[in-house]
């Protein structure tokens, strides 16, 4: 009778587990989940990325926005749960989550191989996106008069009107220091200062009941077709779409532009890796890349990539000669450093 008891409760303990290994099983064959920025950018995605990968993989994907944020993945990955595969990452989120292991090592021989991609975009953890810039835009057909770059976008007096820009000091103090007369090429020199600090927040002050903060990248042209703002710090490629497709009249000033890379990651741990190995190879070709910079004006990772795009495109990217002679790159290495402290001071500046 005992060894019947024991038998059966041997029986029905490999049956639980049993049952757990299928939930587990089930929770890992989800669709393989591909995350960006959300608004216009992500519809030019799921034009040229998403849609013609699902059909010539035949691999059923899901795409998902977010607003960035290296605590986000952090949860991710380390709370066990993440349903999310590739994502793509902001260049100070790309190098502290590659240092945490968020991120799995990035195999380059299921991508093309690193000689198909611009030096500055191939990292052990991830791979370039996109080139965009953080630009001066405004509406054509609400100002009289255009911005000639961010002094006027502080002169309040020449033109009037409400101003936003993206909530945070990444960005915000840079444009600070331009408005203020630093040399483009100086704003991290002078940044690098308590007095330049000082400095950035206190131009800051000059129009602080004045603006408006952002957070997602859709915002800004929706600011400025409802005349909320006269002026915004915005992704060049937001604004080249608001007049293609929604008919706007909207300005931009290269001048003193911010730009960066965007880079795609796998998260760590993902149970999709082969699935998005096989969509970041798709993303990753010179002519589904040429495609994208054609829906928004964005530069692109592929070295072969501009040879396939039309000239009057190629003027109207980041990476064109006349846009980026008097831009800035946003220093990674600067932020990695000072993103805590300065987000704290930043955030103690706008509760006053």
């Amino acid at each position: 009778m005992l060894k019947r008891k024991i038998g059966k409760i041997a029986l029905g303990f490999a049956a639980a587990l049993t049952a757990s290994a299928a939930l587990v099983t089930v929770a890992q064959a989800r669709d393989l989940t591909v995350v960006s920025w959300g608004g216009a950018y992500q519809d030019a995605q799921k034009k040229v990325y998403f849609e013609p990968f699902k059909k010539a993989a035949g691999i059923p994907m899901n795409d998902e926005s977010w607003d960035g944020g290296i605590g986000v993945l952090r949860a991710k990955v380390q709370g066990g749960a993440a349903t999310w595969d590739v994502v793509q990452v902001e260049s100070d989120e790309l190098a502290v989550g590659c240092e945490e292991g968020l991120f799995e090592k990035m195999d380059y021989s299921r991508i093309g191989g690193e000689a198909a991609y611009m030096p500055a975009s191939v990292n052990p953890c991830g791979v370039g996106a996109i080139v965009y810039d953080f630009v001066l835009g405004y509406d054509k057909d609400k100002l009289k008069e255009a911005p000639a770059g961010w002094a006027d976008f502080f002169d309040t007096k020449k033109i009037p009107g409400k101003r936003a820009l993206r909530q945070g000091p990444k960005t915000t103090l840079e444009i600070a220091l331009i408005a203020d007369g630093v040399a483009p090429k100086d704003v991290y020199k002078v940044l690098a200062t308590d007095e330049g600090i000082e400095r950035a927040f206190k131009k800051l002050d000059t129009i602080k009941g004045d603006l408006v903060w952002w957070k997602a990248g859709a915002q800004p042209p929706q600011l400025l077709a409802s005349g909320e703002v006269a002026m915004t710090s915005v992704y060049n490629g937001r604004i080249d779409t608001a007049n293609k497709k929604e008919k706007k009249n909207f300005g931009m000033v290269w001048d003193g532009a911010l730009f960066t890379l965007d880079s795609w990651v796998i998260l760590k741990g993902s149970p999709n890796k082969d699935a998005a190995y096989k969509f970041l190879d798709f993303a990753g070709k010179a002519e589904n890349q040429s495609k994208l910079s054609e829906n928004i004006a964005y530069g692109t990772s592929n070295k072969d990539a501009a040879a396939l795009i039309q000239p009057t495109v190629l003027k109207d990217l980041p990476t064109a000669p006349d846009n980026i002679k008097n831009a800035v790159e946003i220093n990674v290495g600067f932020w990695l450093e000072n993103i805590d402290r300065l987000t704290e001071r930043f955030n103690k500046w706008a509760a006053k």
